[in-house]
């Protein structure tokens, strides 16, 4: 008996170092990809909209038998509509446009297929307290509470109504595996996951007046089947009454469309437009800065240049992972987020060669933003500013 714990250990522990080598692999890619993002004349050309669940799988049912799915996919294909009519040279493609089951892996090769720029993913949600209401967005990341974990279980168990779906997924999602993949997988798009997650979530606040639950993260094996920025939106709670007659609307659709619409119309200009996603939420934001290390303060009049290393919902600690590999630098609150910032450069190829002090250091997706006057601004129009 004994004999036969070791070797199931041994061949555990086999399993998860190829798990780690083929994940590293893959992130390393993914990551020169998402630098790739932060490049002079970037343009977002493909967007993938995936309509939650479909055909045999209802998704989340309300008390009178109202169907996610429903939902999802209408919101679905409105949004898409918005998109195609005001942004005519993006193209727009549906996961699914009718009334049909979807493989979760096929959702994402669907993306991937199509080297997409941005997935997203649309649901509503439930509960079994029907007190419990508001919208949500997930970006992919560890389950970071109880609830969020749920509400994952959820979504990913949909895996079990697909035909021989051991072939397609190697992993458990609950299992300790799926952890470490999605801890090295939840960095590669973060900044710009989170930045298109923010703005939803302010729409959804701001010109829906829904109640927000904020942005989150956990282990959605629809977002980690996808190599670029991947949002899953949570449009309320089937099981809440109030939300539920909303939610069955043909007007609450088209309210909830035109938010996540024009949360991407903000996150394309500021993509394509500045080296910052978010730009315009720093610039509505009072900026402050809390020193934690000096770092070096080179200046030129009113024009800097900065690396960032990485940036977060909620503030970080000294022994985060990515802030150990660094020997200076400083915390910036801006835009609801925290952001960690190294050097302070008035000669753009210094900050270039700054930034690759810290990608040899591990730190793979460092990017460099501009600052004039204090106030951020895009790297080409620092570039411009200093070169008039």
């Amino acid at each position: 008996m004994l004999a036969g714990i070791k070797r199931q250990s041994k061949i555990n522990i086999i399993d998860v170092t190829r798990l780690l080598l083929i994940s590293t692999a893959i992130f390393t890619l993914l990551c020169a990809a998402s630098d790739n993002m932060y490049a002079s004349g970037y343009k977002i050309r493909t967007v993938v909209i995936d309509a939650g669940h479909g055909g045999k799988d209802p998704g989340a049912v309300s008390p009178t038998k109202y169907k996610e799915k429903t939902i999802a996919l209408s919101v679905a294909l409105k949004l898409g509509n918005y998109i195609k009519k005001n942004f005519p040279g993006i193209k727009v493609i549906y996961t699914r446009d009718k009334d049909v089951f979807v493989p979760l892996y096929e959702r994402g090769e669907i993306a991937n297929k199509a080297k997409a720029d941005l997935f997203i993913s649309i649901h509503a949600n439930a509960f079994t307290k029907s007190t419990v209401s508001g919208t949500e967005v997930y970006v992919l990341g560890l389950h970071k509470t109880a609830e969020n974990l749920e509400v994952a279980k959820r979504e990913n168990d949909v895996i079990l109504k697909e035909e021989n779906y051991q072939q397609h997924y190697d992993y458990d999602p609950n299992s300790p595996e799926a952890h470490i993949m999605f801890s090295m997988f939840q960095d590669a798009f973060l900044d710009q996951s989170i930045s298109f997650a923010t703005l939803v979530d302010k729409q959804f606040k701001e010109r829906v007046n829904r109640r927000s639950r904020g942005v989150r993260q956990a282990g959605f094996i629809v977002l980690h089947q996808t190599a670029m920025p991947s949002v899953l939106v949570e449009l309320g709670y089937l099981t809440n009454p109030t939300e539920e007659k909303f939610l069955k609307t043909e007007q609450g659709h088209v309210y909830l469309a035109s938010a996540i619409y024009r949360a991407f119309k903000e996150y394309k200009l500021h993509m394509e437009n500045t080296n910052f996603p978010d730009e315009g939420l720093a610039k509505s934001t009072a900026e402050t800065s809390t020193p934690t290390k000096n770092p070096p303060t080179e200046s030129n009049n009113n024009i800097t240049f900065r690396v960032q290393v990485v940036a977060s919902p909620t503030k970080l600690s000294s022994s985060h992972r990515k802030l150990k590999l660094v020997e200076d630098y400083e915390e910036v609150k801006s835009g609801g987020y925290y952001r960690y910032m190294c050097g302070k450069f008035s000669v753009f190829e210094d900050a270039v060669n700054y930034q690759n002090v810290v990608k040899e250091k591990g730190i793979k997706d460092a990017f460099i933003v501009a600052y004039k006057n204090g106030e951020r601004i895009s790297v080409n129009q620092a570039l411009a500013a200093i070169k008039n």
